[in-house]
Order: C-alpha cells, then sequence, then structure tokens
C-alpha cells in the first residue's frame, strides 16, 4: 500500500489542471488511516502543483480518510460526496475547496 500511495502522489502534479486551479493558493494535507497511514502536503500555487511528504503546516484544508479508500476514491470506485456523508472522509478547513480538488485533477478509472 506504501509504493502505491507513493505513486498517486508522485502522480499529482502531471494530473494537475492548471486552468481549473486559476486564482488558488492553497495547501491541502492528505492525512491517510489504516495500511500505509501517512501524511502528505499538495501546494497548489501560480498555477502548480507540488507534492510533499509530511505533515503540513497551517493547511488550507485537511482530508481525513482510511488509505484505501483514498485509492478506491482516486480509482472512481468510491464516490467523494458519498464517503464524506458516511464519515469515511473527514475535511476540516476551507470545504469550498474540497468541492472543486476533483475539477482540479484528472482522476484515473
Amino acid at each position: 500500500m506504501e509504493e502505491k500511495l507513493q505513486r498517486m502522489m508522485d502522480s499529482m502534479p502531471m494530473a494537475f489542471i492548471p486552468d481549473a486551479a486559476e486564482g488558488i493558493e492553497a495547501t491541502i494535507q492528505y492525512h491517510l488511516t489504516g495500511e500505509g497511514a501517512s501524511d502528505w502536503g499538495i501546494h497548489i500555487a501560480d498555477g502548480a502543483c507540488t507534492v510533499e511528504k509530511g505533515p503540513m503546516e497551517n493547511p488550507t484544508l485537511t482530508l481525513t480518510m482510511d488509505s484505501q479508500d483514498y485509492v478506491d476514491m482516486i480509482a472512481g470506485r468510491l464516490n467523494g460526496m458519498s464517503a464524506f456523508m458516511s464519515g469515511k472522509l473527514q475535511l476540516d478547513g476551507d470545504i469550498m475547496l474540497a468541492t472543486r480538488l476533483f475539477t482540479m485533477f484528472k482522476m484515473g478509472k
């Protein structure tokens, strides 16, 4: 699971859609639990996206969820809104930013 998460996070800058993030400057903390538990930071600014492993200081938004649920959500097997409504995805911070995340990245199926 750790290698899979590393590959997924490494691919985020290539999946990033700069036009969809116009005017956004944010740090998004991914706090993944369960197998492969880890923390990741995604920085979005000036039309670019960078990824950093570890906890971030003062993130704009924090997403907390089980690692496998995250993999399923990115792969399209778990709907993000359903995950949020069922408590599988917890959000803290700029909730409106969370609603735009899926438009800023090309998601795999």
